[in-house]
């Protein structure tokens, strides 16, 4: 069986089961795991399912997309951001910052500026930090790791994060509503909780697909951001929740 074939019916199994392991998968087109695994990264990067560990499942409803995939959505936008986030922080600053599209776009421009250290579970990110021409320091958060996002999340990273005080906490999010951050996934949810915890002020940014836009894992209340960087306004109704929880909005 040619790979577009096999590849093509791992999409259809997967939307009878909605998730499988390698081994059964395998099992089921008489291939080696090394084959189907490469049929696996092959899908994911085409944005056709995506990958966890030891399998694959297709993309939840409402979801955000694979990784990759979100690389090249909003490209423009994620960049304003990170460049007007960025030039909120001064030499001496130390952020704990997530793994995601627009803080992989915020890293590349704070990776300019001079005298910080950043705490950081995205591979991204401490690359672009470490490799950039400023003069910073980057300490990257152990654990399991999704290559997916190329991200450490688990029992052991939230641990490691606890180890840091940091001034401020730079995270992306799945949503912002009223009631808050939220994210659709757990993993990434506790690496933010435990951020959250660890830092003196807490900056979320986000491009303006992510307003008004809900999730099923809560990040942080609205009382616990001190500020959001955007793309574009928030709406009325938005704006009246972040004026309320006393939030500065900072519009690209």
């Amino acid at each position: 069986m040619k790979p577009k074939q096999r590849q093509d019916k791992i999409v259809e199994v997967l939307r009878d089961r909605e998730r499988i392991t390698v081994e059964a998968l395998a099992e089921l087109f008489a291939a080696s795991r090394e084959t189907i695994r490469r049929d696996l990264n092959d899908l994911a990067g085409r944005g056709e399912i995506r990958k966890v560990h030891g399998g694959a499942l297709l993309h939840e409803p409402g979801g955000e997309g694979p990784f990759a995939t979100r690389l090249t959505q909003a490209r423009a936008e994620k960049r304003a951001v990170g460049r007007a986030a960025a030039a909120l922080f001064s030499p001496g600053d130390s952020l704990l910052v997530d793994a995601g599209t627009t803080t992989l776009a915020f890293a590349e421009a704070l990776a300019r500026r001079n005298g910080l250290t950043v705490i950081t579970n995205g591979l991204g990110v401490a690359q672009a930090i470490g490799q950039g021409p400023g003069d910073n320091r980057v300490f990257v958060i152990g654990g399991a790791y999704r290559e997916e996002v190329g991200e450490t999340v688990g029992a052991l990273a939230v641990a490691q994060i606890a180890a840091f005080n940091a001034s401020h906490a730079v995270l992306t999010v799945g949503g912002l509503v009223a009631a808050g951050a939220y994210d659709f996934q757990i993993e990434e949810a506790e690496i933010a909780r435990a951020m959250v915890a660890q830092a003196q002020h807490v900056t979320v940014i986000a491009d303006g697909s992510k307003l008004n836009r809900t999730a099923l894992f809560q990040v942080c209340g609205m009382a616990e951001i001190d500020r959001i960087v955007v793309d574009v306004a928030p709406d009325e109704a938005l704006a009246a929740a972040l004026a309320a929880a006393g939030v500065e909005v900072v519009v690209a």
